[in-house]
C-alpha cells in the first residue's frame, strides 16, 4: 500500500467510525407520556363517573393524572333534553361526557365501543359488549397509559340499582387488571413491528397496574365500611375553592339527556338552598368509600389510594386462583350471575369482596322472578330431584316446583319462576326484602337449600 493511499483511507475509517458511534447512541422511542395515567377511571355509561368526581377532583388536586374508559355510549338511556334515541343519543351522552370531564380538567377518554344493555345481568352485559373484544380493547388502554391505580365498580349483586353494565365494568377492569402484565395475553399488542406500515403489531409494553378499588352500586353500604378508605367530600378544593361535593355537581349539569328538570330546578336555586339540596337529597355530600381490591405493594386497607405507590414499574403478578372446593356428589345451588360471582371472585383472588349472604336482588312490583339453579348429580346413577318453594303470603310460584331426573355424572341446569305481587298504593315508605327458599330433596335427604333475599319496588332494572 503506497503512502498515498494510507491518507485516502485513513479519512474514510474516520467517518465511518464516526457514524457508527452516532448510531450506536441514538435513543430508542419511549410510551408516549402524554396518555400517562396515575388514575384509570373504568366505568360503564356517561355520568357514571359522577360515582368517582368528588375524589378524583382531590387526586388532581395533588397533580394525578386521571384518564376514563366508558363501556358503552349511553345508547339506551333517557333522553331529557332532546328527541334523539339510540346510535345518535349515543353520541350526544359521549360529548356530555367529555364536556363534564373537562370542567375537571381530564381530557384522555376512550369509549370501549359496548352496547347499553338494560338489565341487573352481568352476563347478559357481557355478551351484549362482545367480553372478549371489550377486554381486549380495555388490556389496550391500560397498557397505553400504565396507570398507577384502577378505580371501578364493583363486581357483584346487590340490592340497589345494580345496572348489569356496571357490573359488567367492574368485571372487565379487574380482568384488565390482571393480564395487561401478561406479554403472552393480546400479544400481538406488545409485538414490535418486523417492517415499516406494519398494521398489526402495536409496540406497546405489558404494564402491571399496582392497586384496584371499587365502589359499590348497593342502597345500603353497612357491608362495605372498613374495607377501603373513606374521603370526606366537604373539604375544599385548594385549585377550585369549592368543595368537592360541589366540584362533582357542576360537572354533572353537563349530563342534560339524563336530568335536564333536575338541572333546571337546580339552576333556579341560590347557594344556600344547593347545600341544602346536597345534605339531604341523593346523598351528593356524603362521604366517599371504597373498597380495596388488590394491592401489590402491600399497604394497609383503609389508608390513601396511593399509599406506597410509586412511579416505578412492577413486575407482572399472576393471579392466585383459589381451588375450586369439595363439593357433595349431590347438590343444589343456586346458578347465574350469583355462581358467576362466585367463581369470578375465586378465579381472581378476591373471596375477601363483601358479598351480601343471603344473595339479594330487587326486583319491580308484579313482575317475575327466575331462580337459576345448578342440579349435579356425580352418582353412578340417575337420581330423582324434588324442587320445594317457600313464598311469602302472595308470592305465587308459576314454573319449577316438582320432580326431575337428573342423569348420572351429569350436571343439570333449572330453573324455579315466581310471579311477584304489586305494592300498595301508595307503597309503604320501608319495604323489608323478603326471603325466598328452594328446597331440594333427593332419596330422602337434602341436597341443598337455596335462599334468596328480594326487594320489591316500584321501578326496576330487568332481572
Amino acid at each position: 500500500m503506497t503512502r498515498f493511499t494510507r491518507f485516502l483511507i485513513l479519512p474514510v475509517l474516520l467517518v465511518c467510525g464516526s457514524r457508527l458511534s452516532a448510531q450506536a447512541s441514538k435513543a430508542l422511542p419511549q410510551p408516549d407520556e402524554r396518555y400517562k395515567a396515575d388514575i384509570l377511571l373504568v366505568v360503564a355509561h356517561p355520568d357514571d363517573e359522577g360515582a368517582a368526581t368528588p375524589y378524583l377532583a382531590r387526586a388532581l388536586d395533588e397533580g394525578k393524572r386521571v384518564a376514563v374508559a366508558y363501556g358503552t355510549r349511553g345508547s339506551s338511556g333517557a333522553n331529557e333534553a332532546g328527541a334523539e334515541q339510540a346510535a345518535a343519543l349515543g353520541d350526544i351522552r359521549e360529548i356530555e361526557a367529555r364536556r363534564a370531564l373537562t370542567t375537571l380538567g381530564i381530557a384522555n377518554v376512550w369509549f370501549l365501543g359496548g352496547q347499553d344493555t338494560a338489565s341487573q345481568n352481568v352476563l347478559q352485559s357481557l355478551a351484549n359488549w362482545g367480553h372478549g373484544a371489550t377486554l381486549e380493547r380495555l388490556v389496550r388502554i391500560v397498557r397505553l397509559t400504565q396507570p398507577e391505580i384502577i378505580l371501578t365498580f364493583l363486581p357483584g349483586t346487590f340490592i340497589g340499582e345494580d345496572h348489569g353494565d356496571h357490573q359488567a365494568s367492574g368485571v372487565l377492569a379487574t380482568e384488565a387488571f390482571d393480564l395487561a402484565g401478561d406479554p403472552s395475553i393480546f400479544s400481538e399488542q406488545v409485538a414490535a413491528p418486523m417492517r415499516r406500515l406494519e398494521p398489526y403489531f402495536e409496540n406497546l409494553r405489558p404494564w402491571q397496574t399496582k392497586k384496584i378499588y371499587y365502589f359499590p352500586d348497593a342502597a345500603d353500604d353497612a357491608i362495605f365500611r372498613g374495607k377501603g378508605p373513606e374521603y370526606s367530600v366537604k373539604e375544599i378544593s385548594k385549585s377550585k375553592k369549592l368543595a368537592y361535593w360541589r366540584i362533582a355537581l357542576e360537572s354533572f349539569r353537563a349530563h342534560e339527556t339524563q336530568a335536564k328538570g333536575f338541572l333546571d330546578s337546580l339552576s333556579k336555586m341560590n347557594e344556600e338552598q344547593i347545600e341544602k339540596l346536597a345534605v339531604s337529597d341523593d346523598g351528593w355530600a356524603d362521604a366517599q368509600r371504597f373498597v380495596l381490591g388488590k394491592s401489590l405493594v402491600s399497604g394497609s386497607v383503609t389508608g390513601d389510594i396511593f399509599e406506597n405507590i410509586h412511579p416505578d414499574a412492577i413486575p407482572f403478578a399472576r393471579p392466585q386462583a383459589l381451588a375450586e372446593p369439595a363439593r357433595p356428589e349431590a347438590l343444589a345451588e343456586l346458578a347465574g350471575t350469583w355462581s358467576f360471582y362466585e367463581e369470578f371472585r375465586r378465579a381472581h383472588g378476591l373471596t375477601h369482596l363483601p358479598h351480601p349472604e343471603p344473595p339479594e336482588i330487587a326486583l319491580q312490583e308484579g313482575t317475575t322472578l327466575a331462580i337459576p339453579l345448578w342440579l349435579r348429580n356425580q352418582t353412578a346413577a340417575s337420581r330423582e330431584v324434588t324442587l320445594a318453594v317457600d313464598l311469602p303470603a302472595n308470592w305465587k310460584t308459576l314454573t319449577g316446583a316438582g320432580k326431575v331426573i337428573v342423569g348420572a355424572k351429569q350436571v343439570a341446569a333449572a330453573r324455579v319462576e315466581i310471579t311477584l305481587p304489586t305494592l300498595a298504593n301508595p307503597p309503604p315508605k320501608k319495604q323489608d326484602p323478603q326471603e325466598v327458599i328452594v328446597r331440594a330433596d333427593s332419596n330422602g335427604q337434602s341436597i341443598g337449600t337455596i335462599k334468596l333475599r328480594v326487594a320489591l319496588r316500584k321501578r326496576a332494572l330487568p332481572q
